[in-house]
């Protein structure tokens, strides 16, 4: 305390010297002067007050929260009217504003309140900046006074100290506050007690700050051993797979996962799984809680998306009876049966931001309290998320917390969409057609030609949507097997092609949606031309084209290319006009003519 004491005093005598000159403080010597001058507090008596500061600065909350608890406390501390913590990054551009009344949003607004010619001096010199009047100090500029509401009528003081951290200066602390007689009289001392309390939040933000660094360092490092691990294969384990029910396929990608989910499955980490909608991401979770030591104990999900933030609170937290209108009895919540087995919650990325507050205690402290209840009830809950979100985005656009993410992403799987195990398809199409003629006492198989038209399939929807369509042909199936025509695609029904773009824009990072096979001749339409010729999904359209011309392009024995290459005949060479015959943009024409090296003939 000493130390900053004399920090203080040195910067203190270190005012700008565009700064007004302090007065020297007379000693009462009257009634009058008693009434007029106001005895200042010496500032080693001032320790409870430098107490509650410090104590505000080391609670465990996020940097700007602990700032706004300090700012809070300043009107108790200095006469004032705005108080703003602000810090900069290397460019010197504000990147964290914290005023009186802070809350999350409130950045803009006070900033508002930043005289910029004032605080650009302060963080140029590294030195305090004090003004009784700021109408006529020259610190200010024009600019400044009206952000300030300087005026002739209103005068205002101003105090502005640097924040260091070590020999840097990474911010200010300001205030400001209208002119008076006993204002004026505490100038000097107000700047030695804020001077002490920056120094304080230097210290803070440093703290924060390698807290940080070392956070992104270890989570570069963690997806570094995850890379390498990946990398590495262990002796004796060639050739073995873990077979997990319900989870049908052989693909290099899937079978990554699956040894993956083994090892998992053997701690009590957090797992956050992501991926696409339809990829089967309950089965994972399932498969982690079935291989772990936890398999004999309850394995409990929630969908956080189908609920109100009201009832998920109480479905994961239970309630008391009496607890609200309809709480009729007392209820366990998803936490309190899942204890001593898993809780698995699916869209975790859809709850809202007040809820995500109470979950990250939860994960934390693995204890929480009724709805309608002040007892806190202890759990051993091994937690599996899922989300097809992008939380990465969410959390840069304050949507998703920073800190939850990090709890629930301790150990992050991605489970391949379909599109990346296509050698998977045959296997998951058999056995839900399997599925069916249990169900519906049928007999029915797949034909050569129907599995070529499931291969060369996108299915956005992932493993979902091919169940559906094997469950939806094989009902509308006349024959004993089905062949390449029942299905809808073959007759330009397949409305799931109107839905890829939507689709993939809602994937996971860094899981693109990659070219189908190239086209099948059975595919014939101008619309299945444009999927393999640009790796998207057939958009089919009745009044694409004129039936007469749609057959004759579309002949079961001419290839892509020589489709192609009848159109731009058709047409006399010109693009525009194919683009037309074929369904196509002449940008999609071009390029497909380049793909295929066809020369443009000149007639």
């Amino acid at each position: 305390m000493q130390h900053d004491t004399g920090n203080s005093e040195q910067s203190a005598r270190q005012i700008s010297s565009r700064c007004i000159s302090l007065p020297k403080m007379k000693t009462p010597n009257s009634k009058s002067d008693t009434n007029r001058v106001v005895s200042l507090v010496p500032l080693h008596e001032r320790a409870p007050d430098i107490f509650e500061t410090s104590k505000a600065l080391t609670a465990p909350s996020a940097l700007e929260a602990t700032l706004a608890n300090v700012v809070d406390l300043l009107p108790s501390l200095v006469q004032m009217r705005h108080g703003i913590i602000s810090l900069f990054n290397g460019a010197g551009i504000p990147d964290m504003i914290v005023g009186t009344g802070w809350t999350e949003g409130s950045h803009e607004r006070h900033r508002k309140h930043l005289p910029r010619a004032a605080i650009d001096q302060i963080i140029t010199t590294g030195m305090a900046l004090v003004a009784e009047n700021i109408a006529v100090d020259p610190a200010f500029n024009a600019a400044d006074k009206d952000v300030l509401g300087a005026s002739d009528n209103m005068k205002v003081s101003f105090i502005g100290v640097p924040i260091r951290v070590d020999a840097n200066v990474v911010g200010t602390l300001t205030i400001d506050r209208i002119l008076d007689n006993k204002s004026a009289s505490l100038l000097d001392y107000d700047l030695r007690l804020l001077t002490t309390i920056a120094n304080l939040v230097g210290q803070t933000v440093k703290v924060h700050r390698l807290f940080a660094s070392d956070r992104e360092r270890l989570m570069a490092e963690k997806v570094r051993m995850q890379k390498q691990f990946g990398e590495l294969k262990q002796p004796g384990r060639e050739g073995k797979r873990a077979h997990i029910k319900g989870i049908i396929g052989d693909s290099p990608a899937l079978r990554g996962l699956l040894e993956k989910v083994a090892l998992v499955a053997r701690s009590n980490s957090t797992v956050l799984l992501r991926g696409e909608s339809g990829t089967g991401k309950e089965l994972v979770a399932k498969a982690v809680h079935e291989l772990s030591g936890r398999a004999r104990r309850p394995f409990i999900k929630l969908n956080c998306a189908a609920l109100p933030e009201t009832v998920l609170e109480s479905e994961l937290f239970g309630h008391e009876k009496g607890a609200f209108t309809s709480a009729f009895n007392s209820r366990k919540g998803r936490f309190e049966l899942a204890d001593k087995g898993t809780l698995f919650l699916d869209e975790i990325g859809e709850i809202s931001a007040s809820f995500q507050a109470k979950l990250l205690r939860v994960l934390q402290e693995q204890e929480f309290e009724r709805v309608g209840s002040n007892q806190t009830i202890k759990v051993d809950v091994r937690v599996i998320a899922a989300t097809n979100r992008n939380l990465e985005d969410a959390v840069a656009r304050n949507e998703f917390r920073a800190d939850l993410y990090y709890r629930i992403s301790v150990v992050p799987l991605l489970v391949p969409p379909l599109r990346e195990r296509r050698s998977d398809i045959p296997l998951l199409a058999a056995e839900f057609l399997d599925n069916f003629n249990r169900e519906n006492g049928r007999t029915v198989v797949f034909d050569a030609s129907a599995t070529e038209v499931l291969m060369n399939c996108a299915f956005p929807g992932n493993v979902r949507e091919l169940e559906n369509c094997v469950q939806r042909t094989a009902t509308l199936s006349a024959g004993a097997s089905i062949i390449r025509s029942d299905f809808d695609c073959y007759h330009g029904r397949c409305l799931s092609a109107i839905l890829w773009k939507h689709a993939s824009k809602e994937t996971v990072p860094k899981s693109e949606p990659t070219a189908p096979s190239p086209l099948n001749p059975a595919l014939q339409s101008p619309g299945d031309f444009a999927s393999a010729a640009f790796g998207t999904p057939p958009v089919y359209s009745e009044q694409a084209l004129p039936a007469p011309v749609r057959v004759s392009l579309a002949s079961a024995k001419m290839t892509d290319r020589e489709r192609l290459i009848s159109a731009m005949e058709r047409s006399g060479w010109v693009q525009a006009k194919a683009a037309r015959l074929l369904g196509l943009t002449p940008r999609q024409i071009g390029y497909a003519l380049r793909k295929y090296g066809i020369e443009i003939k000149r007639l």
